[in-house]
């Protein structure tokens, strides 16, 4: 419950904690393997031997210690929430519980509440009060200068977990979609569609789109025969704009394959990404402080300018061209039809829907958090 403890001292606790807990429940399943081979011929050569078994009182009060210890900390092991947990009050000797070591409790103080964020610890004086009070505190203490090496250690191995996955959500969508596409997904849709018979175009407008270019195409050559001396057959002519709405049409063709192969690659892109968070909860925990620390670290105008470019990109006046050419290359991607009474849509109420948000969290957490941050963010609007 100490506010000394920060949620990178929490993560690395945690880290070594789960260590020891796996080593704890391999240390349990060698004991129980081993109870398959207590029997009693075994019990009267150890005897001769000269070594006594234990007896059963003994090892069930040691296993019922054992259980006291670690079922304090299975929330820990299990990554429940608390609300999920039912715990059971486990029955300790109380001589087995004066053996417990004083910084096991301290770690339970610690451990029953989880690591808050800077968006929670928010109060009737502001931060800035308590964190020079603190400041002072480790600048007097004794041992400030290996707790400075000790956090910056600890700092390190955050930024890198978190530059680490950072970058994996970033890499394993690209390399599922582009491996998925070209190795599994590419050769199935080859062998199932005939080239010659397949469709050629998926919608109207990579139609209107083909007939322009071969327009387009027509008029150049009719152009350059009137400006030439030479006079050009009309077959030729003919025999030259067939040929080039036979390239036309391959292209369209292996675009519109491209585009269903697209859908299915990023299906598993998606499933890749998804199943990257689901089974990443620590590395999301740790990078969620990374982000804590590198937001609410920056100055009141380096959060202003961030604030406006955000807010002026996805949802200031010049916002609708930019969500337009983003949702019609969707649908190219994909080969769907720009359905432009879903994109007018859909820009005159999600634009809308982020601004709402974006204001909500400045009235609600970085007002109270950073309120100077707020003061300069509204003279730098106006």
């Amino acid at each position: 419950n100490s506010t000394t403890y920060s949620s990178n001292v929490i993560d690395y606790f945690q880290a070594d904690l789960k260590k020891e807990l796996k080593i704890i429940r391999m240390r349990l399943t060698e004991f129980k393997a081993s109870r398959f081979f207590l029997s009693d011929a075994n019990q009267k050569a150890l005897r001769k031997l000269g070594i006594e078994p234990l007896n059963p009182s003994v090892i069930i009060d040691k296993l019922r210690f054992i259980d006291g210890v670690i079922g304090k900390y299975t929330f820990f092991e299990e990554e429940l929430d608390p609300q999920d947990r039912v715990s059971k009050p486990i029955n300790v000797p109380v001589e087995s519980l004066v053996l417990q070591p004083k910084q096991q409790n301290i770690s339970r103080r610690n451990l029953d509440k989880e690591p808050r964020s800077k968006t929670d610890t928010t109060g009737v004086l502001p931060r800035s009060i308590f964190n020079t009070i603190n400041r002072l505190q480790a600048e007097l203490d004794p041992q400030a200068e290996q707790n400075v090496v000790q956090n910056f250690r600890t700092a390190q191995k955050r930024t890198i977990i978190s530059v680490r996955f950072i970058l994996l959500l970033i890499i394993v969508p690209i390399l599922t979609h582009q491996l998925s596409k070209a190795f599994v997904i590419g050769p199935i849709i080859d062998h199932f569609r005939n080239p010659e018979q397949a469709v050629i175009f998926l919608n109207e407008e990579m139609e209107e789109e083909a007939l322009l270019e071969l327009q387009r195409f027509e008029e150049k050559i009719k152009f350059e025969n009137l400006l030439s001396n030479v006079s050009v057959p009309i077959e030729k002519i003919e025999a030259q704009i067939r040929e080039k709405a036979e390239e036309i049409a391959g292209e369209f063709r292996q675009e519109s394959a491209n585009a269903v192969k697209n859908v299915f690659a990023d299906i598993l892109s998606v499933i890749a990404f998804v199943f990257l968070l689901l089974t990443s909860k620590r590395e999301i925990t740790v990078l969620k402080g990374f982000f804590d620390n590198i937001v609410y670290g920056l100055s009141d105008s380096a959060k202003a300018f961030i604030i406006i470019l955000f807010t002026d990109m996805f949802v200031g006046f010049h916002s609708p061209h930019g969500w337009e050419v983003i949702l019609e290359g969707v649908s190219r991607h994909w080969g769907l039809p720009a359905n432009h009474d879903f994109i007018f849509l859909f820009i005159a109420t999600f634009p809308v829907i982020l601004d709402t948000i974006f204001k909500y969290w400045i009235f609600r957490y970085l007002n109270r958090i950073s309120p100077s941050a707020v003061a300069t963010y509204r003279n730098m609007n106006e």
